[in-house]
């Protein structure tokens, strides 16, 4: 116990406190954006990046990931906030987490093996598309410095690592562009103009809902969307970070912890978060490898905001979009286009569909429950596919089965005999096929008495002992 406690908190302390710091300057002007995204007070997203960080770098499967505010998260959000008002996106969040520790405790990590590559690359494609939509009401149509603010935001978060990489570049764009528009006060939308930032601690309550059915009959689709989505995304980034330092994780752990950190983070005024990857992927890379760097950057965000909370709302609107421009712009998979073209039609197929099921939604839980079950009859359609070759040896005739025999299968399988023989030995050879479920045993049975009703013998021959097995318990015809 002590040995596990000094490897994920204190082996790796200068990295980790300094990796913490990186990404606490870079989660403030998200925590922010996301905030806007949902339409909720900027104090919101601020205060749920502070308890999702703190509490999941005590109660997460991932040592050295970031957990907060998120853009998938926000979205979902919307609707809600607009329909009833902050109070039941709070009273959501608690139920969004009560959910992630079922699923947690019910293993539902095992399920991200049935997710496809596909409709992961559609699920990270469609969350930047959607985010970028939700920047254009801070940049079209409202000013020509408006549209300057931004450029110069993108020019200098390309441009600045390529010389100065110890401070992230959004910050440094923060900072110059908000110190040129207090000192020559431009006419630009701020922070400010969208909410206040309190320098105050979140402090805990009750959300101020009736407790009722009704209640929960609004709450509870959001909070399975929002609960579905942010499991998608942190065991996603959980499995990134694994890649990316060569450890292994506890992801039904890492699945508990997050529904842990959004029960308490309803109660303290936060908006449900989860798992960031671009956050994880900064922390990473600045050496944080442990649950201290994870803690570190929930604190010293919230130092920031107590200490700097004046400036904070001065920060101006275009720069901030722009940030998140380029968020999208590093999110989205561009090698997917060449994907589209080299992948087989049927996964192609998959990542387009999940990408405009997503976008025309504004929900990811959809979108990647659409892609899976194309994945999936697209699988079946594929195996399905059954081969049955008749070879006769005077008054014996044999069918060799080749493939899958299962309820997609059987019409193709039945069909491919005929019924014409009569007082002949018919064998049906099944040592390059498999039974796989009731469907498949009804349909030997069909053809068993088809051709007994002529004064045919039949015999099944070749079954594995899976097949054998499985034919013993269900048949109907006599061996």
């Amino acid at each position: 116990m002590l040995e596990r406690i000094q490897k994920e908190w204190f082996s790796n302390i200068r990295a980790d406190i300094l990796a913490g710091i990186v990404v606490a300057l870079a989660l403030i002007p998200e925590s922010i954006a996301f905030s806007i995204i949902a339409g909720v007070d900027p104090m919101v997203g601020l205060y749920a990046s502070f308890c999702m960080a703190v509490i999941i770098s005590f109660v997460g499967g991932r040592p050295g990931m970031i957990s907060a505010a998120t853009g998938a998260m926000a979205l979902l959000m919307v609707p809600l906030v607009k329909e009833h008002g902050l109070n039941y996106l709070l009273a959501a969040t608690i139920l969004t987490g009560i959910i992630q520790i079922i699923f947690g405790v019910c293993k539902v990590a095992h399920v991200m093996k049935f997710i496809p590559r596909a409709v992961m690359i559609g699920f990270v494609n469609a969350l930047a598309i959607l985010v970028f939509m939700a920047q254009l009401q801070h940049i079209v149509g409202i000013s020509t410095l408006t549209y300057a603010f931004v450029g110069i935001t993108l020019l200098i978060v390309y441009m600045t690592p390529k010389y100065f990489k110890s401070i992230p570049a959004p910050i440094i764009a923060i900072v110059i562009l908000t110190a040129a528009a207090v000192i020559w006060k431009l006419d630009l939308r701020t922070v400010g103009d969208l909410g206040s930032i309190q320098q105050t601690l979140p402090s805990f309550f009750v959300p101020n809902i009736p407790f009722t059915f009704e209640t929960l009959a609004i709450i509870f689709p959001y909070s399975l969307a929002l609960a579905i989505v942010g499991l998608l995304e942190s065991l996603l980034t959980s499995s990134i970070v694994d890649d990316m330092t060569d450890t292994s994780s506890n992801k039904n752990k890492e699945a508990r912890g997050q529904g842990i950190a959004n029960v308490v983070n309803g109660f303290f005024g936060g908006m449900a978060g989860c798992a960031m990857i671009g956050q994880t992927v900064i922390n990473v890379k600045s050496g944080g490898r442990g649950r201290l760097s994870t803690f570190v950057s929930g604190m010293f965000l919230m130092f920031l905001i107590i200490v700097l909370g004046d400036l904070v709302v001065q920060i101006p609107m275009p720069v901030l979009a722009g940030i998140m421009v380029v968020v999208c712009i590093g999110t989205f998979d561009w090698t997917s286009f060449a994907y589209l073209r080299k992948a087989p039609k049927s996964d192609a197929f998959v990542m387009l569909a999940t990408v405009i099921i997503v976008v025309a939604t504004h929900d990811l839980s959809k979108g990647v429950i659409a892609g899976v079950l194309l994945s999936a009859i697209f699988f079946v359609a594929k195996i399905s596919k059954i081969k049955v070759v008749k070879k006769v040896d005077g008054v014996k005739q044999v069918f060799q089965v080749e493939g899958q025999l299962f309820f997609a299968s059987t019409n193709s399988f039945v069909d491919a005999f005929d019924w014409n023989s009569s007082g002949q030995e018919i064998v049906i050879d099944f040592s390059r096929a498999h039974l796989w479920d009731d469907s498949g045993v009804g349909a030997v049975d069909k053809v068993i008495f088809k051709y007994r009703e002529n004064g045919n013998q039949v015999s099944i021959v070749g079954l594995n002992s899976s097949s054998q097995k499985l034919m013993n318990h269900l048949a109907v015809h006599d061996s």
